[in-house]
């Protein structure tokens, strides 16, 4: 926190709500990515903070200020959602930067192809894929989680749900990730760019067509009583691609790593299953991941600041769930904790549409996983290492077991 007035702070930032972390490296040693960002509630008591990072923004700190960033488009507006401001406004896609009422028609095409009667469909086929991938390495006695798992088994899921081939996942991955944490291979543009060319000719084929998969439903869907045409086909599609090939694989590492290090949740599990689905929502309160933004959109006293119009607020989805003035504990994970409210998913109006297919794969990992290896724990010497961002990661999860004890 600091102390002294920064030189190039703005007129409207009190010094004392100053905070100089940068979201894309909450630690700046790749360390622990909650313990970083809990530091925040520890160093102020304060909903809003200023770091003059990333352009320089606000941050929502707390629970009913992340709530409120979250649902109020009448004074945040979605349309720019990341930072830095300058790189946010090149990122212009339906429904995503779309506040109410234009947003809604949007929406409504997306909630139908991910309804839970869509996912129910296909869901059947959860479990055989997540035993299938499991059963390739149990009898290895340890595999690198992120990638021999989290990185196929929702990707296969999605690539059935979209109808695509397996065989295209490495590279819609490679893309998709470009456009959430860069690493200076491609501009944001040169990925997203990528992801256009891919999905053109696929919108072209299912145009006009009776398909049950999400993109067949996506392009030939209607706002306000005419087609959706190409540009707006392409940006929806993009969107889903990106969300759906990375958000639940970084979880469910994220998921795992806390298994690995905390035994007794896993025999509660293992003893009694029908406590999975509970324990999933106190897992998505624990391990918030995504970080999102807003713009203000007019001058608004809020909390005693001013916020200026094209002030960007960052709303870190961690920092909800692990709020100590709402969640007693709030680092533990409790499977008596009940059911706990988080914004692992959003809130308001953009809440994401994937919610259901997420945590009907998270549910199925869990159920296999803790069929087939019920006792695990974390490969000796592990150097673990996180990335922030917009969806926040482990860059590896190496877990080992002993054969013996899998079935």
């Amino acid at each position: 926190m600091a102390t002294q007035p920064h030189r190039d702070l703005p007129e409207n930032v009190p010094v004392h709500r100053l905070y100089d972390i940068d979201i894309y490296a909450p630690s700046p040693t790749g360390g622990d990515y909650f313990a970083a960002w809990a530091k925040i509630h520890a160093a102020s008591e304060s909903g809003l903070l200023w770091t003059p990072r990333n352009d320089g923004h606000w941050i929502a700190t707390r629970a009913g200020t992340i709530t409120d960033v979250l649902s109020d488009y009448e004074h945040f507006s979605n349309r720019i959602i990341f930072v830095p401001k300058s790189s946010g406004e090149a990122h212009n896609i339906v429904p995503t930067t779309l506040d109410p009422p234009e947003h809604r028609p949007y929406r409504n095409i997306l909630n139908g192809s991910l309804a839970p009667k869509q996912v129910n469909r296909v869901e059947e086929s959860f479990r055989p894929i997540a035993a299938e991938l499991i059963e390739t390495f149990r009898l290895d006695g340890r595999c690198e989680f992120a990638t021999q798992y989290a990185e196929l088994f929702p990707i296969r899921i999605f690539m059935r749900i979209v109808d695509l081939p397996e065989a295209d996942a490495p590279r819609l991955k490679a893309l998709a990730d470009q456009t959430i944490r860069p690493d200076g291979q491609m501009t944001y543009e040169e990925a997203l760019d990528g992801l256009y060319a891919y999905l053109q000719p696929v919108i072209d084929a299912r145009r006009g067509t009776d398909g049950q998969d999400m993109i067949s439903r996506i392009v030939n869907g209607e706002v306000n009583g005419r087609p959706v045409n190409d540009r707006e086909a392409r940006e929806m599609c993009a969107q889903m691609l990106i969300a759906g090939l990375d958000t639940v694989v970084n979880f469910l590492t994220f998921m795992m790593l806390f298994l690995a290090t905390h035994p007794e949740p896993c025999a509660a599990l293992v003893a009694d299953p029908a406590r999975i689905p509970a324990f999933i929502n106190e897992l998505l309160r624990r391990f918030g991941i995504v970080t999102t933004g807003r713009v203000v959109r007019e001058d608004y006293d809020y909390q005693g600041v001013t916020l200026r119009a094209g002030d960007m607020v960052v709303v870190p989805t961690a920092l909800h769930g692990i709020d100590p003035a709402v969640y007693p504990d709030p680092l533990a994970v409790s499977l008596d904790r009940g059911n706990a409210r988080h914004s692992a998913f959003g809130s308001g109006n953009h809440t994401c549409p994937g919610a259901h297919l997420a945590r009907t794969e998270i549910r199925a990992t869990l159920q296999e996983w803790l069929a087939h290896i019920p006792i695990f724990s974390l490969a000796p010497g592990s150097e673990l290492r996180f990335s922030g961002g917009i969806v926040a990661c482990v860059h590896a999860l190496p877990l080992i077991w002993d054969p013996a004890t899998t079935r």
